[in-house]
């Protein structure tokens, strides 16, 4: 990688509004071997910092007009996600599957070898066969991110305490994190159960440069690593 030469890692961020991306952006904003952070997104994130560029662009599904903004790049933390309450197949497919296909295709033809890590989850099911609807999607776009020429890792966290002020978008997430975050360090002892939003991007910003043993992480590995 870059970093290792001395003149720091590019890395792109998808999803950088929602809890999962803050994290992960607020890490690398802060991390020395982070030298330049693109923010890719609908909507505008309302900072600013010497490291940090943006593309607002509405339509995510195809980024061929900017694709050439895309290239070069180390690393991309792909954070864009939405819960499959309330949603059918074919909609959760759609922003699931679809959506981040599109976007690891993209960037894969301008940086083939690019390493490309996917926030996924706790469940997922690599047989694409299983009971649970989301399982199966979140299984399916997995299994054909790791069939590109990409240099993929999924992170596939369970409970996420967040911190530093960050919160999620959505309403009953933000009531259970209210719940929960004086728990947190009773839940922390219960080895793999939980992970934070900095321990999270801290994690991805390690496999950036460095990868990991395998190509699939839980709260244990994540929160093992440095």
């Amino acid at each position: 990688m870059t970093e290792e030469a001395g003149t720091g890692m590019k890395v792109i961020v998808f999803g950088a509004t929602g809890m999962v991306g803050q994290g992960v952006l607020r890490e690398c904003l802060r991390d020395d071997r982070v030298a330049q952070v693109r923010v890719v997104g609908r909507t505008p994130i309302g900072q600013h910092h010497p490291k940090l560029t943006e593309i607002v662009r509405d339509d995510l599904y195809d980024l061929s007009p900017v694709a050439a903004d895309l290239a070069g790049y180390d690393a991309c933390f792909f954070c864009l996600g939405v819960s499959a309450a309330g949603m059918s197949e074919a909609d959760y497919t759609r922003i699931t599957y679809d959506l981040t296909t599109a976007v690891a295709g993209t960037l894969a033809e301008v940086s083939p070898g690019m390493r490309f890590v996917y926030v996924s989850g706790s469940g997922t099911d690599s047989t694409e066969h299983g009971r649970m609807m989301w399982a199966r999607v979140k299984g399916r776009t997995e299994n054909a991110l790791l069939a590109m020429p990409l240099d993929a890792y999924m992170f596939r966290p369970g409970f996420i305490q967040p911190r530093h002020g960050i919160t999620s978008k959505t309403g009953w997430y933000r009531t259970l994190y209210k719940i929960t975050g004086p728990l947190y360090p009773l839940l922390a002892r219960i080895p793999g159960l939980a992970t934070t939003t900095d321990q999270l991007g801290r994690a991805m910003i390690h496999v950036a440069i460095a990868g990991a043993p395998t190509r699939t992480l839980t709260n244990r590995d994540i929160n093992a690593l440095p």
